[in-house]
C-alpha cells in the first residue's frame, strides 16, 4: 500500500526565493548541493541530485505552490510517480514550507523522510541564511536612490540688446 508523509520547515527566505530557488536549476543545486535541471512550467521536467530524482511539473501557483509527480531510480520499475506537493507561506521575512509527499512505494516513506530532512531542509537552511546574513550586514537605513536629473536644455544664446 502505497505511504504519505508530512513534514515542515522554517526557511530564512520569502516565498518568492523558495519557490524561484526551486524551479532554477542551478539554484537547485547550489541550494541542495547535487546537480539538478528544471523547466520552470507545468509540464516541464526536472531532475535532481545528479539525476537520482525526476519527474514532471504538475501544478504551479508562482509564490505559493508547487506540485510535481516525484520518483527515483529505487523505485520498483511498475511502481507509479510519487506526488510532491510544496506549499509555502510567509511568516514574518521567512517561508513556512510544509512538504506533501505521497504514492510513496510501500517500505520507502521513513528513508525518504530521513532524506528530505538531511538533503533538502538542511542545506536550504544553511543556503538561505548565508543570504539573510549578507542583508543584516547591510546598514539599516539606506539613503534612497537619487533620480537622475532631467537633461538640461542648452544654454540659450545671450540676448541681443536692441540698439537705441
Amino acid at each position: 500500500m502505497p505511504e504519505t508523509f508530512t513534514l515542515r520547515s522554517t526557511i530564512p527566505a520569502l516565498p518568492k526565493a523558495v519557490y524561484d530557488a526551486w524551479l532554477d536549476g542551478k539554484k537547485h543545486g547550489d541550494m541542495t548541493g547535487g546537480d539538478a535541471t528544471c523547466e520552470a512550467r507545468v509540464g516541464g521536467q526536472f531532475t535532481a541530485w545528479d539525476e537520482y530524482i525526476e519527474g514532471t511539473t504538475l501544478e504551479l501557483t508562482p509564490g505559493r505552490r508547487i506540485v510535481q509527480s516525484w520518483r527515483t531510480f529505487e523505485f520498483p520499475p511498475n511502481a507509479p510517480e510519487s506526488r510532491l506537493e510544496i506549499l509555502l507561506e510567509p511568516v514574518g521575512g521567512s517561508t513556512r514550507l510544509t512538504l506533501i509527499h505521497s504514492n510513496i512505494p510501500e517500505g520507502q516513506a521513513a528513508a525518504y523522510k530521513k532524506g528530505w530532512e538531511d538533503h533538502y531542509f538542511a542545506p536550504m537552511q544553511e543556503y538561505f541564511a548565508r543570504f539573510a546574513q549578507n542583508d543584516r550586514a547591510k546598514p539599516k537605513t539606506q539613503k534612497p536612490l537619487r533620480k537622475r536629473a532631467a537633461a538640461k536644455p542648452a544654454a540659450k544664446p545671450a540676448r541681443k540688446r536692441k540698439a537705441k
